[in-house]
């Protein structure tokens, strides 16, 4: 079996990993990858080993002619099906050079944005079977219109092994210029306005006075950065909230967290979550997308409704305050990640899906 993968992102985020996870898996199973992705794309790197890359000019959903040139490297590979992993264009532009080649085309959907019933109606049509990574996204889908045959939910993994190692806090501490005593809240995602940031600056700035100890770390980058930097100024927290920046060795970090905070308002599954979980670390997050499904209720973490500040202050508050119940929500979390979110079960899949859409196309 041969695929091609379409992969329009230019960082190794979340969702290139997940990416680079699957084609490992599938070349160990036997198949045969390839991979389209921008020109000075990081996953270029990372996947030399397990994919043929092919880095082709990737503009973007206006870039009409993404479609030619990957109509182009369809014939030349003549792959037995193109799975498109992200949107940037690769979504729209990968499904109608799939079409021009006559080749069977997956779409794997990562967000929980929603879409008009006749945009799904039009564009879904280019894809034989879409693999969502939550049940919330298929969930999504389904209210859309979408024939529930033709999409199935193959969740995100992750490698718990990287976060297993115990972290020395006092190394921790060290490393992010943290007070002895301090109870750290971490944030990982990227710097953007879906993911919430503003609702734990809120929440922090009314939990401060009963909490002297506390301090939060933000993993990541992005373009609200600077505003960020200005809400934190304007609350005087800038002795309390610091930027991590994007860090690439966060797995020998992130068990050094007391909490994760994750109150997005939208998320597709949240694989910084599933990092959290496998490094013991309890978790507050929203009701939003496919979070409830990274994190189990009462059990890994706690869950709020999505933009509610004083919920998110009350659940960290609960947590701040409980040395014990933090350590056995980490503890179920990490359990729960090793026994259902393994990278094997994803490839295995994602390689279930290529095969049914051949038995239907044969």
């Amino acid at each position: 079996m041969k695929i091609l993968h379409v992969e329009a992102g230019k960082h190794y985020y979340g969702g290139a990993r997940q990416v680079a996870y699957i084609m490992e898996g599938l070349a160990q199973r036997g198949v045969e990858n390839f991979l389209a992705c921008p020109i000075g794309a990081e996953i270029a790197d990372a996947v030399g080993k397990t994919a043929q890359v092919h880095q082709l000019a990737m503009g973007g959903d206006t870039d009409f002619g993404m479609a030619w040139r990957l109509a182009k490297l369809i014939r030349t590979v003549q792959p037995d099906i193109v799975h498109l992993h992200s949107r940037r264009g690769a979504d729209l532009w990968g499904g109608i050079a799939a079409r021009l080649t006559g080749t069977p085309c997956i779409l794997s959907r990562r967000v929980d944005n929603p879409e008009s019933r006749l945009q799904v109606a039009l564009k879904y049509r280019l894809y034989d079977h879409v693999i969502t990574i939550s049940e919330g996204i298929r969930r999504v889908l389904l209210d859309e219109g979408l024939s529930p045959q033709r999409v199935t939910c193959v969740r995100s993994a992750v490698d718990a092994a990287p976060y297993l190692n115990p972290v020395d806090r006092a190394a921790f501490r060290r490393e992010f210029s943290l007070p002895d005593q301090s109870i750290i809240i971490g944030m990982v995602a990227q710097l953007i306005p879906r993911k919430g940031h503003r609702y734990l600056i809120e929440a922090v700035a009314s939990l401060r006075g009963s909490f002297p100890d506390l301090r939060v770390l933000l993993f990541g980058k992005g373009p609200l950065q600077s505003e960020l930097e200005n809400e934190i100024e304007k609350n005087g927290l800038g002795d309390i909230i610091r930027f991590a920046g994007f860090r690439n060795d966060l797995p020998q970090w992130l068990g050094g967290l007391d909490i994760l905070a994750h109150p997005a308002d939208m998320e597709g599954l949240g694989v910084s979550l599933l990092q959290a979980s496998a490094a013991a670390v309890p978790i507050v997050t929203s009701r939003a997308g496919g979070l409830p499904e990274a994190v189990a209720e009462n059990v890994s973490g706690l869950l709020i409704p999505p933009g509610d500040v004083p919920a998110l202050a009350s659940a960290l508050r609960r947590l701040l305050e409980d040395a014990d119940l933090r350590k056995e929500m980490g503890q179920a979390g990490r359990a729960r990640i090793l026994a259902e979110f393994s990278i094997d079960a994803m490839v295995d899949g994602n390689l279930a899906i290529y095969r049914k859409v051949l038995a239907d196309r044969s």
